[in-house]
């Protein structure tokens, strides 16, 4: 199976937009959403159903038997990520603080102190008319890039079929950026026209490069700024990287998230304008 990875380098350049268009245009409605932060494109792909849940353990976290516990304070003095809370003269783990070291179960003289499986996300995988994997991280887990490897791994199941995966990635270059780009075929950047914009955009060029992956750019709301679309024309020519497209500003957007559609289910110009980014990207992919 074909991956196509839809990236951006920041957040709130419509990457998400363009990603549910993409998978309504996909024959195989096989897609994944790796952005586990705050996972969105369930938001505007109906006919979904009931989902297959799994809890997600990340990293181990500490606990402290309070009924063996005898009160010495090793644990607290030796724990440099200042996870262990004294009240009282009792102590307990401040579990958005504990980095599973494992260091107060080391010094605990009675065994008190144990390391245990942390539940840290959510995994949900739908496979009757569409087949969509994707994942929520629980607030304070610091293991993105780990659940971002699941959520792909789910595509790969028997049960799934189809040909081509659309996938919305992260913003930024970080882990779960980094563990998306692993493994797909292409990646398409969806480039916004505004300084922040473009520096992220190189950014997120340069970090696909160093895999070797296939890249192409579309630039999103292109003419609320024409002199920065321009820019990242040069860029594209200069670098010889594909621009396959430029999305207009186009209110009805705005409406067809807000109810819960994407771009392509209403009839408005950027609707038909996504339909030729997303032939000139299947292109590129089979080229």
């Amino acid at each position: 199976m074909q991956k196509l990875l839809i990236l951006s380098g920041k957040g709130g350049t419509g990457k998400t937009t363009i990603a549910s268009s993409f998978v309504k245009l996909s024959e195989d409605k096989v897609f994944a959403d790796c952005d586990v932060d705050a996972p969105n494109l369930h938001l505007v792909i109906d006919d979904l159903s009931k989902s297959i849940t799994k809890d997600y353990y990340g990293m181990d976290k500490s606990y402290i038997h309070s009924d063996i516990c005898i009160s010495c304070g090793k644990c607290f003095d030796n724990c440099r990520f200042d996870a262990i809370v004294k009240k009282e003269d009792s102590y307990k783990i401040d579990t958005y603080s504990c980095e599973g070291c494992g260091v107060c179960e080391l010094v605990c003289p009675v065994n008190a102190a144990k390391l245990q499986p942390d539940i840290a996300g959510r995994l949900d995988l739908y496979t009757e008319d569409k087949v969509f994997s994707t994942a929520e991280l629980k607030m304070g887990s610091g293991t993105s890039g780990k659940l971002v490897t699941k959520v792909k791994e789910r595509l790969n199941m028997p049960i799934t079929r189809g040909k081509l995966a659309i996938i919305d990635g992260s913003p930024g270059i970080g882990c779960p950026v980094i563990a998306s780009i692993t493994g797909v075929d292409m990646v398409l950047v969806v480039a916004e026209p505004s300084i922040s914009g473009i520096t992220d955009m190189k950014r997120i060029v340069e970090t696909s490069y160093k895999f070797g992956i296939k890249t192409a750019i579309c630039i999103n709301k292109y003419d609320v700024n024409i002199d920065k679309s321009q820019e990242i024309e040069y860029f594209c020519k200069n670098n010889e990287i594909p621009m396959i497209g430029k999305l207009p500003f186009d209110r009805n957007a705005i409406k067809a998230i807000n109810i819960g559609k994407t771009i392509v289910d209403i009839d408005c110009e950027i609707g038909e304008k996504v339909k030729d980014v997303f032939n000139q990207a299947i292109k590129i992919l089979n080229t």
